[in-house]
């Protein structure tokens, strides 16, 4: 069984927390961007209430831990390991919930190089547990607005957990997806649900658009952001996204394996 002790020095072992690999340039770049609405990096989020940079570096140190100053404007980012811990055992509550009433949920990652392990083994568990793992809109076209103009996605499935692909290069169903921030793919699936009678997620597990886009559409949404994605930790202050947790989102996949662990284990989900 792996403690929070233990979960802990791993957090700051392969810093997931700690200094983390993201920038201080990355983070104060997004922060600025956000209080000037822009829709990179509001990630499908429409904020109620008026966000300047200096409102999301308050924030920001309050929900990951990140520093305060701001006159500390490069070097490498931090992410205090007790609030990750803390955002774990609350994300860990909502994935316990649904199990318990067998909700069906619907899983996806904008960063599946990354993160397709540690979504897959929460929606192996919920399965298992009873849980519908939703599908919706598999092999669905999705039309993206593009640093290089607008591209043409599919929608796939791989473990239970959605991605986006290239239309050509890769296969349905292998690893690993394309990188994608934007909310439109959940509102396709989403969409294509609720035209095909349902069911409907009770709870939507994921990052960036994925989280951000079904919470403001009104689902229960959790998941994982890094100091450079203020919009989950927005979303979570103004009540639109339940859980956001602060972790480094770009390390190697397989450190994100005792994360895992630690939530079946907090859900009582442990296989």
């Amino acid at each position: 069984m792996l403690t929070a002790d233990g979960l802990r020095a791993h957090l700051v072992a392969v810093r997931l927390a700690g200094e983390v690999a993201t920038s201080r340039e990355d983070s104060l770049r997004s922060y600025r961007l956000f209080a000037a609405r822009d829709p990179r990096v509001l990630l499908g989020i429409d904020p109620e209430w008026a966000w300047e940079q200096r409102d999301l570096l308050a924030l920001m140190a309050e929900k990951c831990g990140v520093s305060a100053d701001p006159m500390y404007r490069s070097g490498p980012d931090v992410i205090d390991p007790e609030l990750t811990l803390a955002a774990l055992d609350a994300f860990a509550e909502r994935i316990r919930s649904a199990a318990r009433r067998g909700a069906p949920v619907l899983l996806g990652t904008g960063h599946p190089h990354r993160l397709l392990g540690f979504y897959g083994g929460l929606a192996d568990a919920l399965s298992a547990a009873g849980c519908e793992v939703l599908t919706p809109a598999q092999g669905h076209c999705v039309d993206i607005l593009t640093r290089f103009g607008l591209r043409t996605y599919y929608l796939d499935y791989v473990r239970g957990v959605a991605l986006v692909r290239e239309p050509e290069g890769e296969r349905p169903g292998c690893e690993p997806g394309a990188h994608c921030h934007s909310p439109l793919p959940v509102r396709v699936a989403l969409a294509a649900a609720a035209d095909a009678g349902g069911p409907l997620p009770e709870l939507v597990i994921g990052d960036h658009g994925w989280v951000c886009g079904a919470g403001q559409l009104g689902f229960e949404a959790i998941g994982l952001a890094d100091t450079d994605d203020p919009a989950l930790f927005v979303g979570e202050a103004e009540g639109v996204v339940s859980v956001a947790v602060p972790v480094d989102d770009a390390v190697r996949s397989d450190y994100y394996w005792p994360l895992t662990r630690y939530v079946l284990n907090r859900a009582c989900l442990s296989q």
